[in-house]
Parts: C-alpha cells; structure tokens; sequence
C-alpha cells in the first residue's frame, strides 16, 4: 500500500513523522514544489521522500491537509481517482483569522468529497492536535485514540488498520453524515480531546 500526503502544514507534517516513526514509507508534497520541503525529509529520514502533487496523488492512499480555502486549487487537474482511498485530514478554519469557513449547511466531508470525485474517503488525523499525531500514540499506559468515519467499509478497513501499525487505537464513527459531523472542527465535539484506550 503506497502512501501520499497533499499538504505540509502542521498536519501532513506530523502525519509524515508518524509514518516515519513506524517505517512506513511515503511520499509528501506541497504547493511549493519538492526542494522546499528537503528541510522536513532530511529531518525524518529515507522513507519520506519529498514529490510533485501529482505523484503523491498517485498513491493507493493519499491523505490530504491544506488550508480549506486552497483545497480546490490543491486538487485540481489531478489524475482520477478511481476508487482509490483519500484521507480528508481537512478543518474548515485556517489562521489568522480562525473564522469557520461558510459550509451552507453541509459537512466539511461532502464538500471535500466533492473535490475528488471517485475516490473512496475517510475521515481521520484531523482531530487531534498535530503534535499528539506526531508523538508516541503510547499514552498513560493506554493507547491514543484515533477516531475515523467513511461510507465505504474496505477504504475504512484499511485506514483501521494504517493507525493500528501507527500504534493509535482507531474508533470506527461510522458514516460520513455521523462520524464526518462528530470530528468536524469547529462544531464537532469530538476535535481536541485526548482520549486514551486502556486495556
């Protein structure tokens, strides 16, 4: 399973070290092209290597954090996706303003869907704070929570078992219209919470 990652803020970034930390290779772009991000792939070693949007695009899976009012512009013109799996890591708010972003009534999730025709999403990595993604998902003698939602129940096996090999316990939220509405932030009561699974 090959790994992209559209998006080097604060969560492609920790999502990256993740992966770095469990050996799991991937490849992450951003809008500034490959050479802006050698300060970030020297930092985590060989298995993050820096790539165009269009090959970390071509990934099996491909998790996608961008600013919301760039989100078109970032997944435009991309090759199709037929039936691969993105994450949508995405909260419609962004600094410095940190205004909700107007939704019309609709999920964050079904407007991002909207942007990758074809693919199968799930909703996850955007809940918790960057740098709990980032850090040792052992925690207090239990294990960090991850929470994860989508309508298609091979994308969402997947993606389960991506954040078991991360070391997070994953907690299935079911569909889009539920789980996407539970984590999406703001408005969700999910986002923050640093919730541990013992046992």
């Amino acid at each position: 399973m090959s790994i992209g990652i559209i998006g080097s803020g604060h969560i492609g970034a920790a999502f990256a070290r993740a992966l770095a930390t469990a050996g799991i290779p991937a490849t992450i772009a951003n809008s500034r092209g490959p050479e802006s991000l050698r300060p970030l792939t020297d930092e985590l070693g060989p298995k993050i290597t820096a790539g165009t949007r269009e090959e970390a695009a071509s990934a099996d899976v491909v998790l996608v954090a961008v600013n919301w009012s760039k989100l078109p512009q970032a997944l435009a013109g991309l090759p199709a996706w037929n039936g691969r799996i993105v994450i949508d890591a995405n909260n419609p708010i962004e600094a410095p303003l940190f205004r909700p972003a107007e939704l019309h009534g609709r999920l964050s999730s079904e407007v991002f869907a909207d942007l990758v025709p074809g693919a199968r999403v799930v909703k996850a990595f955007n809940h918790l704070p960057p740098d709990l993604v980032a850090s040792d998902p052992m925690a207090e003698g239990g294990r960090r929570v991850l929470f994860f939602s989508g309508d298609d129940a091979t994308a969402k096996a997947e993606i389960a078992g991506l954040i078991e090999r991360l070391g997070f316990f994953g907690v299935d939220l079911g569909p889009l219209s539920i789980g996407g509405k539970l984590v999406q932030f703001p408005g969700g009561p999910l986002p923050a919470l640093n919730l541990v699974k013992f046992g």
